[in-house]
């Protein structure tokens, strides 16, 4: 069972905890975290939603998650990308996008420039079945196609003129 801290409205801790998969109440809120993640050279890294997901089975997406009792944004957005990727990164290492309130939870978006191999991904059972890297033209095309998540399509159009800036930036202080 996952356990959330509870935000308010003005984004502070309540001190009550949520259990994933039950209703939040009204003005009652999550963190939620997700990360583009460069190659420095002009590609962007996508994940494929597990089959067995409830939500966008089988659609691409960047990594995320929501964060756990007592972590910050930034622990969970190392975490997340870690348990979904194998990427290990260091909290701060990753540049913090924007933050946003969507629904019933507060998102922080994060860009992180980390090469690696797709020999080296690691997909998590149950939550990732494949990866790849894609050009943002390619990732166009996908989101133009509807293969990607459509909350993932809506936030990447949002982002697409400081992804292309960031992805051509080589090394830690894209």
């Amino acid at each position: 069972m996952e356990l959330l801290d509870i935000y308010n409205a003005n984004r502070q801790k309540t001190g009550r905890v949520h259990r994933r998969g039950e209703k939040l109440g009204k003005g009652e809120y999550i963190l939620v975290v997700c990360v583009w993640v460069s190659d420095g050279a002009g590609r962007i890294l996508l994940t494929l939603r597990a089959p067995e997901k409830t939500a966008s089975p089988n659609t691409w997406e960047n990594s995320g998650g929501a964060a756990k009792m007592g972590e910050t944004s930034r622990q969970a957005i190392a975490r997340e990308l870690w348990e979904e990727t194998g990427i290990r990164a260091g909290e701060k290492e990753f540049l913090f996008l924007e933050s946003d309130q969507i629904k019933d939870a507060f998102f922080d978006f994060y860009f992180l420039c980390h090469p690696v191999p797709l020999t080296e991904i690691v997909l998590q059972p149950g939550e990732t079945s494949d990866a790849k890297w894609v050009t943002l033209a390619e990732m166009d095309e996908m989101v133009d196609s509807g293969v990607v998540a459509t909350p993932i399509a809506k936030r990447y159009l949002l982002h697409r003129q400081r992804l292309t800036q960031l992805v051509w930036q080589k090394g830690k202080n894209a």
